[in-house]
């Protein structure tokens, strides 16, 4: 049996896999490193190109999933069984949406050069410029994966939210339009401020 691939639960574990591995998966290496982990914990085998096709990065534009491999991802996380997995997200599902307030920056009222500094918990902190077309370049950083001369795209960044970086593009690597990446998903943005120009 096949599910769509594009429902909120499939996301869902895939946001929870990727906060397990601790980055964002999206390079044929992560599918291969995640291949071998889920074969050394539960002893089954998914190809890194069925990964690929669960996080939609299928060359073959697939737009389904079977469900032994989603019972198999499942289990990789810690929950019994795909079915267990949806029943513990409708358990433990509150709100879902929410008026907020605070403090937003709207890429779009940002002059080409301008510099911010953005932080995260625990200690995470980043400079960067902004290329214009809603696109920064990282220029320095502190305590975190990310690296000088990544850049990516976004259209606003808020404190207390996370911080979702489109096109995401390390500096050493192929561009890959539908590369993300996403810093301060458990407290939001900590940091954000402008940095005057010296």
């Amino acid at each position: 049996m096949s599910i769509l691939a594009n429902i909120p639960q499939i996301a869902a574990l895939r946001g929870e896999i990727e906060s397990a591995e601790g980055s964002a998966l999206h390079t044929h290496l992560h599918f291969v490193a995640l291949t071998e982990k889920i074969e050394e914990r539960l002893r089954e085998h998914i190809s890194p190109t069925t990964l690929e096709r669960v996080w939609g990065y299928s060359t073959r534009h697939y737009d389904t999933v079977s469900r032994r491999t989603l019972d198999v991802l499942a289990r990789y996380i810690g929950t019994e069984s795909w079915d267990d997995y949806v029943f513990r997200l409708r358990s433990m599902a509150g709100r879902e949406s929410e008026e907020f307030s605070g403090d937003i920056l709207n890429v779009s009222s940002l002059a080409v050069g301008t510099r911010l500094l953005i932080g995260w918990q625990p200690d995470r902190l980043c400079e960067i410029r902004y290329l214009g077309d809603y696109r920064f370049a990282v220029e320095r950083v502190e305590n975190s994966a990310l690296r000088v001369g990544d850049s990516f795209s976004c259209m606003q960044l808020q404190l207390g939210r996370e911080l979702y970086m489109d096109c995401f593009q390390r500096a050493d690597a192929p561009s890959d339009e539908r590369a993300r990446y996403a810093v301060g998903q458990s407290h939001g943005l900590t940091t954000l401020r402008m940095i005057e120009n010296e």
